[in-house]
């Protein structure tokens, strides 16, 4: 039995998994960051504090600026393929 699958938009969803994944992942890194940024605030600051804020947010900056670009553009092929018929 033959596949009719499409291997560039098999591989388009495979972007897509990854960069829902990634956004959800880097936004929850932000959260996290802001909420031991307050309780740094609140209960007086440490380096240790400092420390896991700044890495919660590179950390967060790493994941969410390649996967905002990337889900753009597999929202806009998708797009492009339904206006072509494809």
């Amino acid at each position: 039995m033959a596949s009719n699958v499409d291997p560039v938009r098999h591989r388009r969803q495979q972007f897509a998994r990854w960069t829902k994944v990634a956004n959800r992942s880097g936004y929850l890194l932000l959260a996290v960051a802001v909420v031991l940024f307050v309780a740094a605030f609140a209960f007086g600051f440490s380096s240790t504090m400092a420390t896991l804020v700044m890495i919660c947010l590179v950390a967060s900056f790493i994941l969410l600026a390649p996967s905002i670009v990337l889900g753009y553009a597999v929202k806009a092929a998708e797009r492009d393929d339904i206006e072509r018929g494809l």
